[in-house]
């Protein structure tokens, strides 16, 4: 006889499942169980929302459906913000989850179907064992295919009810589905018009976000590009898309450099593929220029932003392969923009732009900080961001080879906190690669639990903990505005100490030369995690905010 939680728990490893992050509890106990005898690797979390963080992150770069798993009430409550997240990020996790019985709820229990709706969460309540292990299936499919977090929970007095037999899942074993986004292409009338704008562009750009890469649209927009003669660019989170071009600008928006930002508003004709053109990638409607046209290619249901002036609707990869064949047949000439700007290009990266050294004896620069890291991080690397003010200079200074090189955790959902978790994540979807996390102080603290398990988990991490003993945001940007500077600034705090108690290796960072210790860490193989806690001047504004404090103004 199969038990409902150890049949459910097979059907999610018969149907791909590799990876499984939680806590466990009476809940999901006996289901983490069975995952782990059916195959699946499990990494015990020190709190289930930094679970739900390392199963978005272990998607973000391995593009697989992995599990977060949880007890009921209070082991789901915690997970209410790292959840909120990849809803928003678009990230396909199974919540595995235990609730309350069938019978009727418990004293303790809550409406748990609810608060998971209240996120935009699709629930799959399994209260009918015939249907259970189906049901399991499909919801790992779905997250697949809708590349969204789905939750699957088990009500405690069917934890032990008995299969009818037999109950073949519906994925064939060991398989990952594939997410098939909608692989729609464009109308011919909308690939004529994008056609027609970009015959009469004298200085064309195409612009790619998570959509373009989750689309595989990356070599063909590149192909679209050299055709066109045009320059790249991309949105924050699909950074490194165009790594081996010469002709990207990096990044559009507030973490552009001041050079690629100038050359992005003299674009006349922006193609976007795959972006919601928020705010952030418009540098708050400075970019691009107002009198470039902005065409919008995505499969939402219609135009994301106001300063769209053409929307096609359709996936970014074969919108983009439309375009090629057109403008092949139309045989137009490339535009002139890339010799004229080329020399621009190759000095326009942050690292060439120079900055006046604010250091002192006690405490570094962040930008000087950052930017001699640089060169020190392994080149097969993961980048791992928390939220805060400090996010800048990583932005800034340190490249990835590609998007799934790239979490920047509590992005979607304006939060921090996340980042050892996502950490943990990435370490664990791609051991290939050493995780870089940098976090800010006031993150570091509230998501310190997760070092302990990036110790445990991780084959090689550097931790850059930003800390200027303050939460730096908030201090820029409301302290002029009259707020309490108690609720803003800290005492010190001895990270590394902290990280050393918990088996990681650590040195705490006041001038450039104490950043020897990842010239020896690196000597030794990038072996285990090596945090740096990185005292930091506070006076130093990164430039984003700078430019949110002058439109404030």
């Amino acid at each position: 006889m199969t038990a409902l939680a150890a049949g459910v728990a097979k059907a999610l490893a018969d149907s791909g499942i590799r990876h499984a992050f939680g806590v466990v509890g009476g809940g999901n106990i006996l289901a983490t169980a069975a995952l782990t005898e059916h195959g699946v690797h499990y990494t015990p979390a020190r709190h289930e929302g930094g679970a739900m963080a390392m199963a978005d992150a272990y998607y973000r770069v391995s593009g697989e459906v992995a599990v977060c798993t949880t007890t009921h009430g209070p082991g789901l409550a915690n997970i209410a913000t790292p959840l909120a997240e990849a809803v928003k990020n678009r990230s396909a996790v199974v919540l595995l989850c235990g609730d309350a019985p069938v019978a009727g709820p418990r004293p303790h229990d809550i409406d748990q179907s609810a608060f998971a709706a209240s996120l935009g969460v699709p629930v799959v309540r399994l209260t009918d064992p015939a249907t259970a292990v189906e049901q399991a299936a499909q919801a790992v499919r779905r997250a697949a295919a809708e590349q969204r977090p789905v939750a699957v929970f088990l009500p405690g007095d069917l934890l032990a009810a008995p299969l009818p037999q037999p109950q073949p899942p519906g994925t064939a074993a060991g398989q990952q589905p594939q997410a098939p986004s909608l692989r729609q292409p464009a109308d011919p009338e909308s690939v004529h018009q994008v056609v027609d704008i970009l015959a009469g562009a004298r200085r064309p750009l195409l612009l790619a976000g998570l959509g373009a890469w989750r689309s595989q649209a990356g070599k063909i927009i590149t192909e679209l590009g050299d055709r066109l003669g045009a320059l790249y660019a991309t949105t924050v989170m699909a950074s490194g898309l165009f790594h081996d071009t010469p002709w990207s600008l990096g990044v559009c928006g507030g973490f552009a450099s001041p050079p690629a930002a100038e050359l992005i508003g003299e674009a006349d004709a922006v193609v976007v593929f795959g972006a919601r053109l928020d705010t952030f990638t418009l540098h708050g409607g400075r970019l691009p220029a107002p009198g470039a046209v902005v065409i919008q290619v995505d499969t939402a249901e219609a135009a994301t932003s106001d300063r769209v002036d053409v929307w096609v609707r359709g996936d970014a990869a074969m919108v983009a392969a439309q375009l090629l064949d057109s403008l092949d047949r139309a045989e137009l000439p490339p535009a002139g923009w890339r010799a004229e700007a080329e020399a621009r290009i190759a000095a326009g990266g942050w690292p060439g732009q120079p900055h006046e050294n604010a250091g002192t004896d006690t405490r570094i620069d962040p930008r000087t900080l950052t930017s001699a890291l640089a060169p020190l991080l392994p080149e097969e690397r993961t980048v791992v961001t928390d939220g805060g003010h400090f996010i800048g200079w990583p932005a800034m200074y340190w490249a990835v080879p590609d998007p799934a090189g790239l979490v920047f955790t509590g992005a979607a959902f304006q939060s921090i906190g996340l980042g050892f978790a996502g950490a943990v994540g990435a370490a664990v979807g791609r051991p290939d690669r050493t995780a870089v996390l940098a976090v800010g102080d006031g993150g570091a603290l509230m998501g310190l639990s997760e070092l302990d398990t990036l110790v445990r988990s991780a084959r090689s991490a550097l931790v850059v903990v930003y800390d200027d003993a303050s939460y730096g945001f908030e201090e820029h940007m409301y302290l002029p505005q009259g707020a309490d500077p108690r609720t803003t600034g800290f005492a010190d705090t001895d990270f590394a100490g902290l990280a050393r108690a918990l088996g990681a290796q650590a040195v705490t960072v006041r001038t450039p030369g104490d950043l020897d210790a990842v010239r020896h860490w690196r000597a030794d193989g990038c072996r285990g995690t090596l945090l740096l806690d990185c005292k930091i001047v506070r006076e130093v504004v990164a430039p984003y905010l700078a430019d949110l404090l002058g439109a404030r103004h």
